[in-house]
């Protein structure tokens, strides 16, 4: 019978141990869990304001290539007209050469 009270205390001490050893394993996977959580919240937090960072520069890079064109586009209608101005007055020199050889042959 002090066999079976041996046996039934080492149960009993082993139940309680157990029941000890459940606990901190709850609270250490609660702990851990804790800490995923932050650090999922910290890094959507990171992710957040690089997101952020990254609209911000492709807006800003959006609005100088707009500015570039329009530079761009400018330079082209001047050259443009640049050019006919340059067409116009060739024509012109050409008719005045042209005038000046035949003034020159009457002579």
């Amino acid at each position: 019978m002090e066999q079976n009270t041996i046996v039934k205390e080492i149960l009993k001490a082993l139940d309680l141990h157990a029941t000890q050893l459940r606990a901190q394993m709850v609270e250490i996977e609660t702990k851990m869990q804790e800490m995923n959580n932050r650090l999922e919240a910290k890094l959507q937090e990171m992710n957040d304001r690089l997101e952020a960072r990254i609209d911000r520069l492709e807006n800003e890079m959006n609005e100088r290539f707009n500015r570039l064109e329009t530079k761009v586009d400018n330079l082209r209608t001047e050259l443009t007209e640049t050019q006919e101005t340059v067409d116009f007055l060739s024509s012109k020199t050409i008719q005045h050469e042209r005038k000046i050889r035949e003034l020159y042959r009457q002579q």
